[in-house]
């Protein structure tokens, strides 16, 4: 449980370990992105829901609400700004960009959530906001240029 909270470590980075926790999602990403589209979004709710759980254990593991070694929030978030992208290096390396943008400005309703909501459901919930602007921006973008 751990591992995978802290995204098999990324959360230890002693610099930046949401960045670092973002760029674990990225394998993730590839392989889910190799599904159809029906059981790609499928496997990113189940795994979301994987995730509130982790992350609710690994904040009584941690004693501390979203400590930052909690990074499997971000992994998560970052499949929501890739869903419906294609597996391209331009579209990963921007959903990572939007995606990390978003996450730090904490756009409505994100910081709500992230406060509002109890244990692993606030924790994952602002990435899930981040992650959704991050799509629509990137979907725009790609509508635009490619």
């Amino acid at each position: 449980m751990k591992i995978a909270a802290t995204g098999l470590g990324a959360g230890y980075a002693p610099f930046a370990p949401g960045t670092v926790g973002t760029i674990v999602g990225i394998p993730l990403y590839l392989a889910l992105s190799s599904l159809s589209r029906p059981f790609h979004l499928l496997a990113i709710l189940v795994l979301t829901g994987l995730a509130i759980w982790i992350s609710q254990k690994a904040e009584v593991l941690f004693q501390k609400k979203d400590s930052p070694r909690i990074v499997i929030d971000e992994i998560i978030g970052l499949q929501y700004t890739l869903a419906l992208a294609a597996p391209t290096l331009l579209h990963v390396i921007s959903g990572f960009l939007l995606f990390r943008f978003f996450d730090i400005v904490k756009v409505f309703p994100a910081r709500t959530a992230q406060d509002r909501l109890p244990g692993g459901y606030g924790v994952v919930a602002d990435d899930v906001v981040a992650g959704i602007y991050g799509a629509a921006l990137l979907r725009l973008l790609t509508g635009l240029w490619g």
